[in-house]
């Protein structure tokens, strides 16, 4: 049940609407920096193997056998490890994510300001960051005023002062995105090391009452 979960919820943080539509966005030759799937994959994976390992487990117990058993301790300290190293990993990367997408998004950003034809897909590129996380501009100057002067690229508002005044920098919503994503990734992963510690105990534990038994 808690791989099940764990898939589930990997499973919807890579479908995710907003995250898809930006990470498979293409500037020219360069594709949007994808580093944040790294974590997600690896939670589908940890989710699919659990299931697997926890029905392992399941029919170890029913059968009372010492080798399934410890075959099943043996998987949940090599699942944990890799979770305890992508925990370490998301923690290394996590500021790094959302920098290298604000920059990919300021290429595109630079391309939209210079660009006078539709040929180029930096406009293309902007627009659907604008449209998707509801934002316009970086944190700078050009970023502040491009509503006013440029309202082809940013979300349409009912007047100028609300184009003024509710227009949020991308810079921000970009950091709001990959931050709520992964917290929800780092919450996931404690959930599940938690579950797999308890697993471990109880696993040895029968293991060693099934061994003492079959003396007697």
């Amino acid at each position: 049940l808690a791989g099940g979960i764990i898939l589930g919820v990997a499973l919807w943080l890579r479908h995710d609407s907003q995250t898809t539509n930006i990470l498979y966005l293409q500037l020219g030759d360069k594709q949007a920096p994808n580093t944040f799937y790294v974590g997600i994959y690896i939670l589908i994976a940890v989710g699919a193997v659990m299931m697997f390992v926890g029905f392992l487990g399941c029919y170890g117990a029913i059968q009372e056998s010492q080798c399934l058993l410890g075959t099943f301790f043996t998987c949940l300290v090599i699942l944990f490890a890799c979770e305890v190293a992508a925990g370490i990993w998301g923690f290394v990367n996590k500021d790094q994510i959302a920098k290298d997408v604000k920059q990919f998004y300021d290429q595109a950003f630079q391309q939209a300001l210079m660009a006078e034809s539709e040929t180029n897909n930096g406009r293309t590129v902007v627009k659907t960051f604008h449209e998707t996380l509801d934002c316009c501009g970086p944190d700078n100057a050009i970023g502040a005023v491009t509503p006013l002067w440029r309202d082809d690229l940013c979300p349409k508002k009912d007047s100028v002062l609300k184009t003024i005044f509710e227009t949020t920098s991308c810079h921000k919503k970009i950091d709001e995105l990959f931050s709520g994503k992964l917290y929800l990734i780092g919450i996931a992963a404690i959930v599940v090391a938690v579950i797999m510690i308890f697993e471990m105990i109880l696993s040895m534990v029968l293991c060693c009452g099934i061994r003492n038994s079959s003396v007697y």
